[in-house]
């Protein structure tokens, strides 16, 4: 017997196998950055790339295993939705920081 809760559209979102799964990927994904952060065994550039790309993949871990993001999920709405965030995220970061940048450059010419 299945252990899968339901939406009202009929899918599954998951069982507890697949939210331990996740934990422990979520785990793992943290501690080692956090170790080569805390004990220096790589170059600096290298230990900042390794992290941003073990934040990368936990940010999709999380995604698919915690919200169930994927594209076969309530006929891809679910993915549109994230894509449309990001977008708007990334206007929203960008024209701030050109916003912040421009604003400091005319304040050092007087």
């Amino acid at each position: 017997m299945a252990n899968h809760a339901t939406t009202r559209a009929g899918e599954a979102h998951g069982s507890a196998k697949d939210y331990n799964t996740g934990f422990i990927l979520s785990i793992i994904l943290t501690v080692v950055p956090f170790a080569l952060v805390m004990h220096p065994v790589l170059p600096r550039a290298t230990t900042l790339l390794a992290a941003v790309i073990f934040a990368i993949v936990q940010l999709v871990v999380h995604l698919v295993y915690f919200l169930h993001m994927s594209r076969s999920s309530e006929g891809g709405w679910n993915l549109i939705s994230f894509v449309f965030t990001l977008v708007i995220l990334f206007i929203i970061v960008a024209l701030s920081v050109w916003i912040i940048w421009s604003m400091h450059f005319n304040m050092m010419i007087n």
